[in-house]
């Protein structure tokens, strides 16, 4: 039998709308450990032009490397001081939120009280994205970043590598021969020749323990020297920014499964700490790994079909202390709207002004060496 009754007509029907929003997720700065204006720091933060100026130079000295005077004759044979300053540019970034009255009185919720964590996400996220372009870039000695002062400013110095000439990889590749290294051996290293190199690199040459272990060795060889990030009980260690493909492969590596599942407390909280159960870094024989997902996704093209038989592969960082400057001209801070056409909009922005660099030496043979960086070259598959 038919059940007869009223019908809700469609416009009577109770809509409610949440007051509480929900933003899309913007994930912290995975750098943010390894950032600060101490010395010791991987990413060293410069205030100096917070005073003024659009480009800083930063002293580096490198060490002392004669051979003892004995008995000869010391007047003559004193030994220069190896300096150089290097140039880092600062350039500008805005943007803001305008709304109109008209709108704020149609919209269920509060949309320009969500301004200013939106524009606050936005600035996190460039910085954050910023730097990990800073760590795919070659170097330049004392060259201001292209587009620095256009439209869209550049804050990263140095050449990105999508726009890098092959004269410029190749250079780089010669003046860091020490400090880098192309799937797991020396001996894929093509001299003077960057593409050439990272062809040489095969399926068998993904991330490893054993590569780890090869480019530390190397780092601590390199010259000028590598600080390691810090020391503890004569014990030196580094820092390994890799992306989520290599950390992937990290994970699944035998001798590291090994250590973590022989090496670990398994008494108190152990299980908490151990990265077989939990997220977080790795821990492998003095190297810090810490999986950085934005260096996944702000790969440069160049390297997705760079290895042999057009294979992807891609490169980690093995850093120590002064590895990269963050110059800072102007912090962030809100600004307003002033034309506003009688109350009829609000606006509110951000701007603040700070320049991205890998430190690098240029040394007494001409060489531009980068300061604190061993840049590993693996193998590196995306998920299928």
């Amino acid at each position: 039998m038919a059940v007869s009754g009223s019908t809700i007509q469609a416009n009577n029907k109770l809509i409610v709308f949440r007051k509480e929003i929900t933003r899309e997720y913007i994930r912290q700065n995975l750098f943010s450990p390894y950032i600060g204006s101490e010395a010791t720091a991987i990413i060293r933060v410069i205030n100096d032009l917070k005073k003024g100026g659009e480009q800083i130079n930063i002293p580096l000295i490198a060490r002392l490397k004669n051979q003892p005077v004995a008995t000869g004759t010391l007047v003559g044979n004193e030994e220069n001081i190896d300096n150089y300053g290097d140039r880092a540019w600062i350039d500008w970034a805005r943007n803001a939120v305008k709304i109109a009255a008209s709108e704020e009185q149609k919209s269920s919720i509060d949309l320009f009280g969500e301004a200013r964590p939106l524009l606050e996400d936005w600035g996190k996220e460039l910085q954050r994205d910023e730097i990990c372009d800073t760590f795919y870039t070659i170097p330049l000695a004392s060259t201001a970043p292209a587009g620095l002062g256009s439209t869209n400013g550049q804050r990263v110095n140095g050449a990105l590598l999508d726009a890098a000439t092959a004269a410029q990889r190749n250079t780089w590749t010669t003046d860091n021969a020490d400090r880098i290294m192309f799937g797991g051996a020396q001996s894929n290293l093509v001299a003077g020749n960057f593409a050439s190199s990272l062809a040489n690199i095969t399926t068998a040459m993904g991330m490893s323990a054993t590569s780890i272990l090869k480019a530390k060795r190397l780092a601590k060889l390199a010259n000028p020297r590598i600080r390691p990030y810090k020391l503890k009980n004569g014990r030196e260690y580094f820092v390994l920014f890799v992306n989520s493909y290599q950390f992937r492969d990290l994970q699944a590596d035998a001798t590291i499964i090994s250590a973590n599942t022989n090496a670990r407390p398994r008494e108190g909280d152990g299980l908490e700490k151990n990265p077989l159960f939990q997220d977080g870094d790795l821990l492998y024989s003095g190297v810090i790994i810490r999986e950085i997902p934005e260096l996944t996704v702000r790969l440069p093209i160049f390297y997705t079909t760079a290895g042999t038989a057009g294979i992807q592969t891609a490169p980690a960082f093995l850093c120590g202390q002064s590895a990269m400057a963050w110059a800072w001209g102007r912090m962030p801070m809100p600004t307003f709207l002033k034309e506003d056409d009688y109350q009829f909009y609000r606006g509110v922005g951000v701007q603040m002004a700070y320049g991205l660099k890998k430190i690098a030496k240029l040394d007494l043979s001409g060489k531009y060496k980068e300061w604190g960086i061993f840049t590993m070259f693996t193998y590196s598959p995306s998920d299928t």
